[in-house]
């Protein structure tokens, strides 16, 4: 179990620091844009939410596998394919949990609005000074809420990693592939020890979100 624990962690740590690099300017451009092109980026971005686990995993395993359209690329990093192997699941995991770190942030900015942007401006900050001066701090508890969901959301994730990484130990074996396992072998009591320390987790980021949440409508009423 130790090596699944580990790995999950990983997991979830490596995903939830690429989709705060990544997820934080496009949740300031999609709430800042006010073209029809944002409409259909947010789209693309919250298809994961309403998207079956396994057909967006299916379709990341097509893109990834060594037949898949960026296979010619791959032996320029050393590799053949990507699916069945750690940064695969890594990719798998920053694609299916981009909502749930995106929304929260854009939902911040949306809040902050436009003053201390425009007070800012007006102490001649250029706009990237803005950003990281002014926007960034403001909304830091949009931030925080979309990693501790993001990083909740990658622990307990099925569908795609067993996909796309399949059931190896030790190199794609998740905490949630150990319950899969478990209940397909008839071990109801690891199971069940396994399940119940994911559903305390579950409910202590569902109430820390919440808390944040509370606090920030107290900054911003």
């Amino acid at each position: 179990m130790w090596p699944a624990i580990v790995l999950t962690l990983e997991l979830a740590t490596v995903t939830t620091a690429i989709l705060i690099l990544i997820g934080t300017p496009l949740a300031w451009w999609l709430a800042r844009s006010k073209s029809w092109t944002a409409d259909v980026i947010s789209t693309v971005v919250a298809l994961p939410i309403v998207l079956p686990p396994t057909a967006l995993g299916f379709y990341l395993l097509v893109a990834l596998g060594p037949h898949g359209p960026f296979a010619s690329l791959l032996p320029f990093f050393g590799l053949r394919s990507l699916a069945f192997s750690f940064n695969g699941l890594v990719i798998g995991s920053v694609i299916y949990s981009l909502p749930f770190m995106v929304q929260p942030i854009r939902n911040a900015f949306r809040v902050i609005g436009d003053a201390p942007l425009e007070v800012a401006a007006m102490l001649r900050a250029s706009p990237l000074d803005a950003f990281f001066s002014v926007a960034v701090p403001l909304a830091q508890g949009g931030i925080f809420t979309g990693s501790i969901l993001s990083f909740a959301h990658t622990i307990g994730e099925f569908g795609v990693v067993l996909m796309i990484g399949g059931d190896i130990p030790g190199k794609t074996e998740v905490l949630s592939i150990i319950i899969f396992n478990d209940v397909e072998t008839m071990q109801w009591r690891a199971a069940n020890i396994v399940s119940a320390y994911m559903v305390l987790f579950a409910f202590a980021v569902i109430l820390v979100t919440m808390m944040i949440e509370r606090r920030t409508r107290r900054l911003f009423p």
